[in-house]
């Protein structure tokens, strides 16, 4: 089954009261939300309360026949994953026809990031000496994933190998970013905001509700 052109197809049935692009974004920020709550049994409880609340407040958009395919293409996601690591969701994003209805965002072809991360990462990473990623501009998260991959091809673990602060300036990208990295088993801060004006630098000093912890940084997977 091509479970990348089941989502796809699953956004274009379900678009008509909202546009593809619009229900793209409430089904990662969804995912994104549920995963983040139910992971983490120590957070602060009013950020958890208030994610808490900005799920219900999206999920509700949507009839419960409607919720339930948010259920189905997570799965489908999950299934895409497993067969293969990629940037599944920046291609669906461009596969859906996305890119150049909306906001203008195009996500980076992802057989570019697997050529730039053979190149760029070193030969000496190991569970002792993990490969430190600082992704300024993370988008879908297609470089940090081609990254996972030059690791698995080079016959290294990237759940133990890799540790990642992702950062970019849209909520959605730091959604995207964010569930494909926790199916995925990273250790990942994903922190929205301005690289440029307002940098992550350590997790006391940044607001709490603009930060999101993957399970694995939380020392769990899902």
């Amino acid at each position: 089954m091509n479970h990348k052109k089941e989502i796809v197809n699953t956004l274009q049935r379900m678009s008509g009261k909202y546009s593809a692009y619009e229900i793209f974004s409430d089904w990662i920020k969804c995912c994104a939300l549920a995963i983040s709550n139910q992971s983490d049994l120590f957070q602060d409880n009013e950020i958890w309360e208030s994610r808490e609340q900005e799920y219900l407040a999206t999920i509700r958009k949507y009839p419960p026949e409607e919720a339930k395919e948010f259920t189905r293409m997570l799965a489908e996601l999950t299934f895409a994953l497993e067969d293969e690591i990629t940037d599944v969701l920046g291609e669906v994003y461009m596969a859906a026809g996305m890119g150049s209805k909306s906001t203008g965002q195009f996500f980076t072809p992802y057989h570019l990031s697997t050529a730039l991360a053979g190149v760029a990462i070193p030969a000496d990473v190991s569970p002792a000496k993990p490969l430190v990623l600082n992704e300024p501009s993370t988008g879908g998260g297609g470089m940090i994933i081609a990254a996972a991959e030059i690791l698995r091809k080079r016959g290294l673990n990237h759940q133990r190998c890799m540790e990642v602060v992702a950062q970019d300036l849209d909520w959605k990208g730091v959604y995207m970013t964010y569930l494909q990295l926790s199916l995925l088993g990273i250790k990942a801060i994903v922190v929205q905001g301005n690289t440029l004006s307002e940098p992550f630098t350590d997790l006391r000093s940044y607001p709490k509700e603009r930060v999101l912890l993957t399970p694995a940084q939380k020392g769990m997977l899902i």
